[in-house]
């Protein structure tokens, strides 16, 4: 006689490999946002308005870049494979695996390393900035934006040689990044809501001779 075998329940603080919390995530629908960080189940409070609004505008911003830039792709909370745990970012950019990126679809979720990720750290301050960023570096992301509103700061992690680096502003106070070139951002403009002059900078980037040649590059 086969006898049910009951599922625990997924809950904040466990221990437990990446096979068991899918195995009681997927079992509990309900949950919407739960992340496996150093094999320690972390589950967000709910979103706030602020955060849901700051998140609209930056996935606007990644959005725009994507629609401009065939052969990349993007996403909001998407449950990401990176080593043994899975993350839940906020946001993320990449290079479709067709074009070399080094992420692809693994099942429902996302399996490699996105080459941008991005956080939005209101509550989540500490493990957004130690837990989460140790393990972005250490799958090897190419690039780890964490947006801090209530000090108004960025904080663009690139990696090199294996470790982060905090990259700064240009001269003119404009973040440019490395990996995906012409994905240009005001960050007063961003802090100030002020949507439409984040795009306004976005679209200079784009027409930038930069994206121009990173663009014959993909799909070439």
């Amino acid at each position: 006689m086969n006898v049910a075998v009951e599922i625990p329940p997924l809950r904040a603080g466990d221990r437990m490999t990446r096979d068991e919390f899918m195995r009681r995530w997927e079992n509990e629908p309900g949950i919407k946002r739960a992340e496996l960080i150093g094999g320690i189940v972390y589950m967000p409070s709910p979103l706030s308005v602020k955060h849901g609004d700051t998140e609209s505008d930056v996935g606007t911003w990644i959005g725009n870049y994507r629609v401009a830039t065939p052969g990349t792709a993007s996403g909001h909370n998407s449950t990401t494979f990176l080593l043994d745990d899975s993350p839940q970012p906020d946001v993320n950019l990449r290079i479709l695996p067709e074009y070399h990126g080094s992420s692809w679809v693994d099942g429902k979720y996302l399996g490699g390393a996105p080459e941008l990720l991005v956080e939005f750290c209101f509550i989540s301050v500490a493990y957004d900035l130690h837990e989460k960023r140790e393990l972005y570096e250490q799958a090897k992301v190419q690039e780890y934006l964490a947006v801090l509103p209530h000090v108004r700061e960025i904080r663009w992690h690139r990696l090199l040689n294996d470790s982060y680096q905090l990259m700064p502003a240009d001269a003119d106070g404009i973040w440019r990044s490395k990996v995906f070139p012409g994905l240009w951002l005001d960050a007063e403009a961003l802090f100030a809501q002020r949507l439409d002059l984040v795009l306004a900078k976005l679209a200079e980037g784009l027409a930038s001779p930069e994206h121009r040649d990173f663009k014959q590059m993909l799909v070439s």
